[in-house]
């Protein structure tokens, strides 16, 4: 299996997957109607003492709701970029999705992708974005939220974009480690392969099990282990579910099955194969010990 690259307009940094260790503990997070959706995340996160972390959608659903989709980068300042907004009149409901949640430019804020059914019965899915959502019924939803880490908007001269990335923060529950379980906060950087950069990190870092909380990003085309996928390279993939255990030979293996949207509107579910799935941009997620 060749690597597949992309040119990306500024230098690749030498740290290519970023990770901060962290503690954490899993949620029901309740998403209040007529609440903007970025909103009442940061309002159920807030009430169990947490400022960041990931969560699992269910059939959300959204009125009024804006997204993007990924695009073709029309300048050479960017590898690959967004479309336009699309704005769907009427209740949009997702199927499921994942998101990250953290801060940029000193306000809440989340990077999510989804997958979902229009107002008009059409399937699609991509970016959603979080300052023209808003929740059209409440719902609870699975959520992790993290203690002594960060996901923050931070500038990626590699990619030329604004990209969220884990850094420390102050605990906020102190020594008390009571309920909280020991995770990382993790960022993985253009052309890492997914599944072998999670591997990687698990062997080195003793981790036998974990389980990936959250999960979101974008691959260079998309290979997955049922055929399907796509061959076009610009994607917005979220994780499904996802565990790395140890294989017949007691090392690491990858288990992680994802949702995707490419630049044409090409859907796709499935198992990544291990070692053909290299990142774009980003991919962040919670890797939470098991």
């Amino acid at each position: 299996m060749a690597p597949r690259r992309i040119a990306m307009p500024g230098p690749a940094e030498a740290e290519r997957i970023v990770a901060v260790p962290a503690r954490g503990r899993a949620f029901r997070l309740t998403l209040e109607k007529g609440a903007r959706l970025v909103d009442t995340v940061r309002d159920g996160f807030g009430r169990e003492g947490f400022k960041s972390g990931a969560l699992e959608l269910g059939r959300v659903a959204l009125d009024p709701f804006a997204y993007v989709m990924p695009a073709l980068s029309e300048t050479p300042q960017h590898a690959a970029f967004y479309s336009a907004t699309f704005r769907p009149p009427g209740v949009t409901r997702l199927d499921h999705g994942a998101m990250t949640f953290g801060a940029r430019d000193g306000a809440p804020f989340f990077h999510c992708h989804a997958l979902w059914v229009e107002p008009d019965g059409r399937r699609s899915g991509g970016h959603i974005l979080p300052e023209e959502t808003v929740v059209a019924e409440t719902i609870e939803i699975d959520a992790f939220g993290i203690d002594g880490a960060l996901f923050d908007g931070t500038p990626c001269p590699e990619t030329n974009f604004k990209l969220f990335e884990p850094h420390p923060a102050l605990p906020a529950f102190g020594p008390d480690v009571s309920g909280l379980t020991p995770c990382y906060a993790i960022r993985l950087r253009p052309h890492e392969d997914f599944c072998t950069a999670l591997e990687d990190f698990c062997a080195e870092h003793g981790l036998r099990s974990a389980r990936i909380r959250g999960g979101v990003g974008s691959t260079i085309e998309a290979r997955l282990g049922n055929g399907d996928g796509t061959p076009n390279f610009a994607t917005e993939v979220y994780v499904r579910s996802g565990r790395i255990a140890p294989g017949p030979d007691g090392t690491p293996v990858a288990d992680v099955d994802v949702s995707l949207v490419d630049y044409t509107g090409r859907l796709a579910e499935g198992k990544l194969i291990r070692g053909d799935n290299p990142v774009l941009m980003t991919f962040e997620l919670v890797l939470v010990a098991e």
